[in-house]
């Protein structure tokens, strides 16, 4: 089972959202803390009321695997970091580019719990990732 299948699985099995919520920030807790070098104003997420960083790294080839490390300051958007990186990190630019992760969020009901500087803020990581991969697959064509 994938990352995000399992996360999919257990948000299916909370019912109720405090337990979700705290699920959320149990995955931010999960998340591996990102290198204070790696926290520079050019992996700052800009648009997120937090601090966010989002590093990526390309693998080689027309179509480059794609992955990301991610951090935040704040524990719920650590948590949100971690469902986005789920959602992306390991998957070619071009799908990437193609997915939007709001979709997910929406199945499981989270969005609609977020407040909106924080749904923003999640919109924001989510247009830094797929654009970025917009690039990587770009550059192959």
């Amino acid at each position: 089972m994938t990352p995000l299948a399992r996360i999919i699985d257990d948000f299916a099995f909370l019912d109720d959202w405090e337990d979700r919520y705290r699920y959320v920030i149990e995955l931010g807790k999960d998340l591996p803390e990102l290198p204070e070098e790696k926290r520079t104003a050019e992996n700052k997420v800009q648009g997120c009321a937090s601090q966010v960083w989002l590093v990526s790294h390309a693998g080689a080839g027309a179509d480059p695997v794609l992955t990301f490390e991610g951090d935040s300051d704040a524990h719920i958007v650590r948590g949100l970091v971690a469902i986005v990186l789920a959602i992306y990190s390991g998957k070619p630019a071009s799908e990437i580019a193609a997915l939007d992760a709001l979709d997910t969020f929406n199945a499981i009901g989270l969005v609609e719990h977020l407040s909106s500087q924080r749904a923003n803020g999640l919109r924001s990581m989510v247009r830094r990732i797929r654009e970025e991969a917009a690039t990587h697959a770009g550059a192959a064509a």
